[in-house]
């Protein structure tokens, strides 16, 4: 099993899925490499992603102008990705960001009230004493106020986002190896990609969009400044006739001065299983998982009941009458870079590499898969009008 391509992408998650779709698009040879999600999550023994979720918050108004900018070119493209695939993923059920109202020593509204401005997004601030008007569902400390993005918000579901990306790749004539990357060789003249079950693929150029396995050894010939974090999310499943109770809750932003404090929170979604579950999550302490493999056992294990509790703890706090049929936990990673921007570049003649999310890339992943393509299709990235270059750090 051996074939020629222009480009391979290593890495079948949102943003690899979405650089397939557009260098497929503008008329290049590509393969897309990447095993699709495992059934048994605690017998698996190859890598994850953490995408295998059905919703993350996707908004405009970030107080950093690089992600407010990579957030808004993927929000506009929604559309186009959902009608060439015929994937919908994208449910603009708006966004409330609550924090302590401008004024005190924490200045997070501030910010974001500066980001909404710049932008020109229609979100107005709405004092505490209104909040509770607003947003019946919801119970925030006193002294609180929020910001709500009520339209070009709400959440994405990022398995179906991935699906559309691929769906669409494919129809532009990308090859799709649903198989796991054991190797990535730089040659004389290609790139090799060898996967664990025998197929060979050789590229003029490869892109290694792996998420937080790009610690991998065999993916990268230079180990990368990378910080994977594990991360617990809470699930609290939403009996079927409090549903309408629920209806027209949007996305939320818990921002506190604490760690943990500090949370988001999705309204009832709906899970393969059939039921609704609002999810929240927002870990106490950081757990850095320093290896490839640490990151596997992490999946594998179930996450971290301490988290969950805490968790249980502030989703009771915010939303004080729900009455949680049943809660489940499960793990995931998020993926940080030093300078806090997705690393978009080459590290070596033919071998480039797209990751690092830092908890923001699932809504903006379409753009920065854009850079990427742009990056390997042209030998270099330009891009000016970012206030960054994306550049790679090593360790």
């Amino acid at each position: 099993m051996s074939e020629s391509v222009d480009f391979v992408i290593v890495g079948k998650g949102m943003m690899g899925a979405a650089a397939a779709r557009h260098l497929a698009r503008a008329g290049a040879g590509v393969a897309l490499i990447g095993p699709d999600e495992p059934e048994d999550w605690a017998n698996h023994g190859g890598v994850f992603a953490s995408h295998y979720d059905n919703a993350r918050i996707t908004r405009t108004i970030d107080d950093d102008p690089v992600w407010a900018r990579l957030a808004r070119r993927s929000i506009d493209r929604y559309p186009e990705i959902a009608l060439e695939s015929g994937v919908e993923f994208y449910f603009p059920v708006g966004c409330l960001i609550a924090a302590p109202a401008p004024g005190g020593a924490f200045d997070y509204l501030e910010n974001v009230e500066r980001a909404r401005d710049r932008l020109g997004v229609e979100a107005p601030l709405i004092p505490g004493d209104d909040l509770a008007g607003r947003f019946p569902w919801f119970r925030f400390p006193q002294g609180y106020a929020g910001v709500h993005e009520a339209s070009g918000a709400g959440y994405i579901n990022p398995r179906s986002l991935v699906r559309a990306q691929t769906i669409a790749a494919e129809k532009s004539g990308a090859r799709v190896i649903r198989s796991e990357v054991v190797s990535v060789e730089d040659g004389p003249d290609r790139v090799v990609v060898r996967t664990i079950d025998g197929h060979l693929v050789r590229a003029g150029r490869a892109l290694v969009a792996a998420g937080g396995f790009s610690l991998s050894q065999a993916l990268l010939p230079r180990a990368l400044d990378l910080a994977v974090k594990a991360r617990t999310v809470l699930f609290a499943e939403v009996g079927a006739d409090d549903l309408p109770i629920y209806q027209g809750m949007p996305s939320l932003i818990g921002a506190a001065p604490e760690q943990e404090r500090s949370y988001y929170l999705l309204p009832p979604v709906a899970y393969a299983d059939g039921r609704h579950y609002i999810k929240i999550g927002g870990d106490p302490t950081d757990r850095i998982l320093a290896s490839e493999p640490a990151i596997r056992d992490w999946f594998r294990g179930g996450a971290n009941a301490e988290a969950a509790e805490h968790m249980r703890g502030l989703l009771a706090e915010t939303i004080p009458d729900l009455r949680p049929v049943s809660t489940h936990y499960s793990p995931c990673v998020t993926a940080f870079t030093r300078h806090g921007y997705p690393y978009i570049g080459f590290v070596s003649d033919r071998i480039a590499v797209l990751t690092g999310g830092n908890g923001q890339a699932a809504k903006s992943s379409d753009e920065i898969g854009r850079l990427g393509a742009v990056l390997v299709a042209d030998g270099r990235l330009e891009a000016d009008d970012y206030e960054t270059d994306f550049a790679v750090a090593y360790r």
